[in-house]
């Protein structure tokens, strides 16, 4: 085999219920996941090293040494099996980069499937989900896609059902936001304060079992979200201005600063993502649709 090319998709965390901080530092979440239709493509081919390369928006700013969660995601794998993680990994990005849609967590579930794959391992299911979940609290997710509440850092994964199709446009902000920069401001403004045990919302769980936007609209929440606006105040504007152009509801993305706006259609959403971009509050938009498949092999020969 010649290479292969996995896709992996972006996520939105339509609920980010977060506890306070553990003695080890994580936090307990009731993270509510979406997979979107917005994606990256993992491309692997035998080579004589483990080397790594990227293009797409932000392809700057990816790193590309063992810091990178493709490249790890190789090498634990490798370990795993006993053989040499002797792989070129290439990642062509779409996803926003630092923008908190999980794309390096993608990138990792994407690299993790294509090596195996590649290398003809077979390596069954739950293997690949607790080698997920070594490598970051999202990386399970990617690899799963759809919809699905994560507990404990958010590596605990329980699928959940969506009724229908939902719209989304995605504003992508100049520059990105350091999730552990997002997690310390959010201690920070807790300092003191009683942080309740997360829990997933029965309101927003139905609306997504259902297919309800205009009910899950109403009960989208991130607790990180005043601690992204104490770090990036001017996400403030992007989200006044996609609800002001007829979004049902905003949020930040994750940590951010990515800023994700749900819409009632299709049509809905091409007028929300033109008032985005001609508001001068936003480097660019994107179009999504939800759920979506989690990572999937593409191409068998990378061709």
């Amino acid at each position: 085999m010649s290479g292969v090319t996995v896709r992996v998709p972006a996520k939105v965390n339509i609920q980010l219920a977060v506890g306070g901080a553990r003695p080890d530092g994580y936090h307990d979440l009731a993270n509510v996941f979406l997979a979107v239709s917005l994606h990256d493509e993992v491309t692997v081919r035998p080579a004589d090293r483990l080397t790594l390369t990227c293009e797409g928006p932000g392809a700057e700013q990816v790193p590309l040494d063992t810091t990178n969660l493709a490249a790890r995601a190789a090498l634990l794998l490798a370990e795993r099996h006993g053989i040499a993680p002797d792989v070129h990994i290439h990642i062509a990005k779409r996803i926003p980069v630092a923008g908190g849609m999980a794309g390096g967590s993608a990138d990792g579930a994407g690299a993790l499937l294509a090596c195996d794959a590649l290398w003809g391992l077979k390596t069954p299911r739950d293997e690949l989900l607790e080698l997920c979940a070594r490598l970051g609290s999202d990386v399970p997710f990617s690899l799963v896609g759809g919809a699905a509440l994560g507990v404990g850092r958010g590596e605990l994964l329980t699928p959940l059902e969506v009724g229908g199709t939902f719209h989304w446009v995605f504003a992508v902000a100049d520059g990105g936001l350091s999730t552990p920069a997002v997690y310390g401001e959010f201690d920070r403004l807790t300092e003191g304060v009683r942080v309740p045990e997360p829990q997933a919302s029965r309101a927003l769980l139905d609306a997504l079992r259902e297919g309800d936007a205009p009910g899950l609209g109403a009960a989208l929440v991130n607790d990180l979200q005043p601690a992204a606006l104490a770090l990036r105040p001017s996400l403030a504007r992007t989200l006044d201005a996609g609800v002001a152009g007829g979004a049902l509801a905003g949020l930040v993305s994750g940590s951010g600063p990515t800023t994700a706006f749900l819409t009632k259609s299709a049509d809905a959403a091409a007028e929300v993502a033109h008032t985005l971009r001609t508001s001068g509050t936003c480097a660019t938009t994107h179009i999504a649709t939800s759920p979506a498949p989690g990572a999937s092999q593409v191409s068998p020969s990378g061709d």
